[in-house]
């Protein structure tokens, strides 16, 4: 069978003659598509176009028939390994024919044979040595093993030396038996991360992974996720493996123990990002001993997201485990107090950036008390939807000052309001970007004392959602951090035209303006237009309903300088009015 491959079309398909004594009986080995015209030469192998078989494949009822096809030539092969499984129409399972494909090489070489083991647990098991292992057989073996249970173990032990296993052979794999579980690969040069990543996008039964003398796989990343069988046996293999070379592992939706933590934390010697999400298996002891492992020295980046195993006591012995630790995120973490945090703002002497998202154990105590105690090289700080934020009911003592931090962003915290902004502004005079959005409880009273603390002067300050600043923000902004103002975000403010009166003839350095759902008019706009300082590139007026076909010619003359317009939900402004503008703006993009 093996020796379709190697015949061109000229060839006779079967050296004593034709194979059928009628040409049209090579019909009878696929389904019937009365749409489709096939010619049959009486000696010649028949040529059928490819679009043909792959929307055709999609259709055929069970593993015998797309065998079958496979067997026409390489080109088919190829093609109906790439279907993936779940793509197939009907997907009902039937005893399918079990071919043993056989190669021989251009020059008439040597047949080799596919091993074909069958093994307990209902799944096949398949190993390829030396020169049997290539691509067309690996393609062979995902569309030959489909229709009887799936491929379960696959074994590569070296490959061809000219005709070698690559991405190509490894994708059939993946896109052909998604039930494998074991994977072994050794003494392969040709393969690659593209091959293991194929591996990972269509494999998510995986279990355990062997790879060895595969010179052109990295360790820089290896990310899982998803694969419920994997354990801490395959945790302890791979690190062991790698504890010199891995510097990025990512894992996600696993149902590994505090072992495996504990692994990360001993042999992690080179990881420098590490990101746990969604472990429910893992506890406070599980973080606690990796952060006392001592190994983790050159960690840089950590995420934990969605592990209830992080406390206070974990967090902070991770704080004094990993002394390079630059960047940390925390995500839903629910069991996370103010005390740990402040442990751990304390230990990690090196820490740069840390943002907190839906830990609502927080409360303004531990973000207060965290800014307190960072190192000198902490930069940025974020809370996004921590309900346990709420206004400071009595003043704080006077705290030293966090100069270092450079930028601040809240987001969605419904309690924070007046009290905690003007604390932040004494104890923060040296920010530069500042995101305060969806808070309702801040107004221009609570903004002033910070507007009036920041000595460096404000570059990027976005208040979207925080229905009551107005005018008097905008204006004192304007007025005091002009100068360096490039971007301004005031989608859903309480702004009228005297804003963006005070935005026009003081903000000389606005690239950035997004006035959406304000009260602006026309006369805002011809401001804007009149204003020979700013140089806007990007205006936002969006939901403005106010603004009119009379800013047409404004619009106009600030679109020599725009790259972008928001015109969306501007319901005074016509179609034709739009027309001219995209015509005439031929450099901006606009949206309407």
């Amino acid at each position: 069978m093996s020796k379709l491959f190697s015949f061109s079309g000229t060839d006779d398909f079967c050296p004593g003659g034709s194979m059928y004594p009628k040409p049209q009986g090579i019909k009878s080995l696929f389904v019937p598509w009365t749409s489709c015209d096939v010619y049959f030469p009486s000696r010649k192998r028949s040529r059928i176009s490819a679009p043909f078989v792959f929307s055709g494949e999609r259709r055929l009822p069970c593993g015998q028939e797309r065998s079958s096809c496979a067997c026409v030539s390489k080109r088919w092969l190829t093609i109906v390994s790439n279907i993936r499984s779940d793509e197939i129409s009907d997907s009902k399972t039937t005893q399918a024919l079990d071919l043993n494909y056989e190669s021989t090489d251009k020059k008439g070489g040597d047949v080799s044979e596919v091993e074909d083991e069958d093994v307990a647990g209902g799944y096949l098991s398949r190993s390829l040595e030396g020169k049997k292992a290539t691509d067309v057989r690996l393609a062979a073996i995902a569309v030959g093993t489909a229709g009887r249970g799936g491929l379960g173990k696959l074994f590569i032990r070296g490959s061809n030396s000219s005709r070698g296993v690559t991405t190509v052979g490894l994708r059939a794999i993946s896109r052909g038996c998604p039930s494998l579980r074991v994977l072994s690969l050794w003494n392969l040069a040709t393969v690659g991360d593209d091959s293991l990543c194929e591996i990972a996008e269509g494999c998510h039964q995986l279990q355990k992974l062997d790879l060895c003398h595969c010179p052109a796989i990295t360790n820089d990343l290896f990310s899982i996720k998803d694969c419920a069988l994997l354990g801490d046996q395959g945790i302890a293999s791979l690190l062991t493996s790698t504890s010199y070379s891995l510097s990025k592992l990512k894992l996600q939706a696993l149902n590994i123990t505090d072992v495996s933590l504990a692994v990360i934390g001993h042999y992690g010697k080179a990881v420098t990002d590490l990101s746990l999400t969604s472990l429910p298996n893992v506890t406070e002891k599980g973080f606690w001993v990796m952060g006392n492992g001592h190994g983790l020295q050159k960690l840089k980046s950590f995420t934990v997201k969605a592990c209830c195993g992080v406390t206070d006591l974990g967090l902070e012995a991770i704080g004094k485990g990993c002394p390079n630790l630059k960047q940390f995120c925390l995500r839903k973490c629910a069991f996370l107090s103010d005390n740990g945090l402040v442990s751990f703002a304390k230990a990690a002497g090196s820490l740069e950036s840390l943002e907190l998202e839906e830990c609502h154990w927080v409360t303004q105590f531990g973000f207060f008390g965290s800014l307190i105690n960072c190192g000198a090289k902490f930069k940025s700080i974020s809370l996004v939807n921590c309900l346990g934020i709420k206004d400071l009911n009595v003043g704080l003592p006077p705290l030293p000052p966090c100069e270092s931090l450079r930028s601040l962003s809240i987001r969605n915290c419904r309690g924070f309001g007046d009290a905690s902004l003007a604390a932040l502004g004494k104890l923060c005079p040296q920010l530069q970007n500042v995101e305060l959005s969806g808070l309702h409880g801040i107004t221009d009273v609570g903004f002033f004392p910070l507007l009036e603390s920041c000595e460096a002067g404000l570059v990027k300050v976005n208040l979207s959602g925080c229905p009551n600043l107005g005018n008097k923000v905008v204006c004192k902004m304007a007025d005091l951090h002009g100068w360096t103002l490039e971007m301004l975000n005031l989608d859903g403010c309480k702004i009228s035209d005297a804003g963006l009166v005070a935005i026009a003839e003081n903000c000389q350095l606005l690239s950035d303006l997004d006035v959406s759902k304000c009260t602006i008019t026309d006369s805002g706009i011809a401001a804007l237009a009149r204003s020979n300082l700013i140089n806007l590139q990007i205006l936002s007026v969006s939901g403005c309903n106010l603004v009119s076909d009379k800013s047409l010619p404004s619009l106009g003359k600030l679109g020599q300088t725009l790259l972008g317009l928001n015109l969306q939900q501007c319901k005074a402004i016509s179609s034709g009015a739009v027309d001219l503008l995209v015509e005439q703006l031929w450099r901006c993009d606009i949206l309407f």
